[in-house]
């Protein structure tokens, strides 16, 4: 079984950069090899590890449901499970020690019950063949739970150091509980905050929501350069402000166990 990472927050956060680093992280420590899955609907995970997407999930559920509404076979006599495998592995992107699948779009209109029952099996059969498997997240996480049955080892809850960003970090975690989903860990990190310190309201209200603060990422000027350039963010040098920040904070964590 793969140790299950999950990453949530709203967009805007950086959220999506620090899953990046992470999976960067785990490669440089040997931790492979390591599945990712994207499953934000605005993927971009894909540029922070400088990887080209072929297909997503989201169009080859699109293209199941055309050939059955079109009444089209499936080819080669293919089943529609067999040929959803087929499609799945297809669009697994090989990437240096991680493999990574890119969920795209929500559903369109129609049914996608089956198609996404079966999506969701494969997907963690798939997983069980990688040491780690790591979920970039939207905001919601009602998607997580339809979109794998395993529970969640560490989740990671990523915020900017602004009231607002910690009230709704607290609101994704209560709606973990409300949807009644197995998480082992919970942990936040604060993004984006000036000097690397955090103001005492901030500090407040953490401690209101009832979050568990495992460390902080300073603002970091060399992020916005490659962003800008168009460079991959898991290119920035070992000795840059998010990436030596972001290793001290996972280093508290005994990944695996």
């Amino acid at each position: 079984m793969s140790y299950t990472i999950a990453v949530a927050g709203k967009g805007g956060t950086g959220k999506t950069t620090l899953t990046g680093l992470l999976i960067d992280y785990l490669v440089k420590k040997g931790e492979e090899p390591i599945l990712a899955v994207d499953a934000d609907a605005n993927s971009n995970l894909n540029e922070v590890l400088g990887e080209d997407v072929d297909i997503t999930i989201g169009e080859i559920r699109e293209e199941v449901s055309k050939r059955e509404n079109t009444g089209n076979s499936f080819p080669g006599g293919m089943t529609k499970a067999q040929y959803l495998k087929y499609r799945l592995n297809t669009s697994v992107i090989e990437g240096r020690g991680y493999d990574l699948i890119v969920m795209g779009r929500s559903e369109g209109q129609g049914c996608y019950c089956y198609v996404n029952g079966m999506l969701r099996e494969q997907i963690d059969s798939l997983s069980d063949s990688y040491k780690y498997l790591v979920i970039d997240n939207e905001a919601g996480m009602e998607h997580l739970s339809r979109k794998t049955t395993k529970s969640i080892d560490t989740l990671f809850l990523v915020s900017d150091s602004s009231r607002r960003g910690i009230q709704a970090v607290g609101r994704i975690n209560q709606l973990v509980k409300d949807l009644n989903l197995t998480v082992r860990n919970i942990y936040l990190i604060v993004n984006r905050v000036p000097n690397n310190v955090l103001k005492e309201e901030t500090l407040e209200e953490i401690k209101k929501q009832g979050l568990n603060l495992l460390g902080t990422v300073p603002m970091d000027a060399q992020i916005y350069e490659y962003d800008a350039e168009g460079v991959p963010l898991v290119n920035l040098p070992e000795d840059s402000l998010s990436k030596q920040a972001l290793k001290e904070i996972l280093s508290k964590i005994q990944f695996g166990k």
